[in-house]
């Protein structure tokens, strides 16, 4: 089966429902192919912080209505050092806010949204190939229930991840990816209680790092760092809780613990690519980027790309190949900025890892508190935080 569009979209995660949307707002011809289900997709649970800036950006394109009625919005969040708990207001200090509302539920409003629009959007594609992005005339290949499609597009938008085919499909010296891992790992958990805090608590603690934040008034999400090699199967669900009460633990406080529902264990990394475009293709979210979770950067970095990328490619559809053009220095010009952050608030808020010598550790350990100490004493130091964390500026 042979078509035809504009843009080729290669993934429908978040990014790409997104950049899907931006163009239907602009009228740009485009197909979806993604080789997930579309229960796959709806159901990988992951972040669910939303910064201002990506709440602004789906308000733009009427994708908000449900995320206002239900998401939770929070002015700040509580740092604590060792028992010590401090809070940061984030409307006092830069007027902003953030909004929690889980990732599975903006792809299931942007799903809707595709469904009302009566877009194409291909799920379970097999054996996805997109061929020719190095010439005028990309051609994206799949298969669909056994019948063989052929889409043929100017662009091709690769929004399918770190370990998506598109990524793959730059050479390794153009693609040229910054990284670095980080020596810690994060047990997460998904419980059926009410959360025990009104606003996200980070904590530092000599055992680790934890973190207590919420999905819904029922739902709670909590963190605690573990060594990267963790089996999870180690960690049964009275320990968990028992550690989160440890590294939580604050005077007159308590932490509620409920069914477990979910469990799972992240290893942290990062990772830049030094382009986010090869020819005809263009890099958005995870396929061009990662963070470690600790900044909540991971969903955001992907929806200020596709802000960039959709308006770009609606601006070329009208005869201007300048923001096209510019995509790639503008988008990794502000990932930057946010790999910086993140990687600070992971420093900032995790001990050193196992293999760390003991005094050494021990002065890392000192230095950190040290540091969020600084932090929670600083309305300076807290306003620069309260910026970056509620979000940069898309250009």
């Amino acid at each position: 089966m042979a078509e035809r569009t504009t843009v080729a979209v290669i993934g429908a995660g978040p990014a790409g429902l997104l950049i899907g949307a931006v163009l239907a707002a602009h009228a740009v011809p485009f197909v979806i192919v993604e080789h997930r289900s579309r229960e796959h997709v709806l159901s990988r649970i992951r972040a669910g912080v939303l910064e201002q800036a990506s709440v602004d950006v789906l308000e733009r394109y009427g994708l908000a209505e449900r995320l206002h009625a239900e998401g939770l919005v929070h002015g700040g969040i509580h740092l604590q050092v060792e028992g010590e708990r401090t809070h940061v207001d984030f409307r006092a200090l830069v007027g902003r806010t953030v909004t929690v509302y889980g990732q599975q539920q903006v792809v299931l409003d942007l799903m809707r949204h595709h469904d009302a629009l009566g877009s194409a959007v291909h799920y379970s594609a097999e054996d996805v190939r997109p061929e020719g992005i190095d010439g005028d005339a990309p051609v994206v290949r799949f298969r669909v229930d056994g019948v063989d499609h052929e889409l043929r597009a100017d662009f091709v938008v690769g929004a399918d991840g770190y370990h998506g085919v598109c990524r793959t499909l730059v050479p390794d010296g153009v693609l040229a990816p910054a990284e670095r891992g980080y020596d810690a790992a994060w047990l997460g958990i998904l419980a059926d209680v009410a959360p025990s805090t009104d606003e996200l608590i980070y904590a530092l603690h000599p055992e680790g790092f934890a973190m207590h934040s919420m999905r819904s008034p029922t739902v709670s999400r909590l963190y605690l760092q573990v060594d990267p090699g963790e089996d999870l199967a180690q960690w049964e669900d009275d320990r968990i809780w028992a550690a989160l009460q440890e590294r939580l633990g604050s005077p007159g406080w308590t932490l509620t613990p409920g069914p477990i529902t979910e469990k799972s264990i992240t290893p942290m990394r990062s990772s830049v690519a030094a382009t986010l475009v090869y020819g005809r293709l263009f890099l958005a979210g995870d396929a061009g980027h990662i963070v470690p979770p600790t900044g909540a950067k991971g969903l955001n970095a992907a929806i200020a790309d596709v802000a960039l990328l959709g308006e770009a490619l609606a601006a070329q559809a009208r005869g201007d190949d300048g923001p096209l053009a510019a995509y790639s220095t503008t988008a990794l010009a502000r990932q930057w900025k946010i790999q910086s952050f993140s990687q600070y608030m992971t420093e900032l808020l995790h001990v050193p890892g196992p293999d760390v010598a003991r005094d050494e550790r021990a002065f890392d350990y000192a230095s950190r508190v040290g540091r969020l100490r600084y932090v929670t004493g600083s309305r300076y130091a807290q306003q620069s935080l309260a910026e970056q964390y509620t979000g940069l500026a898309i250009a």
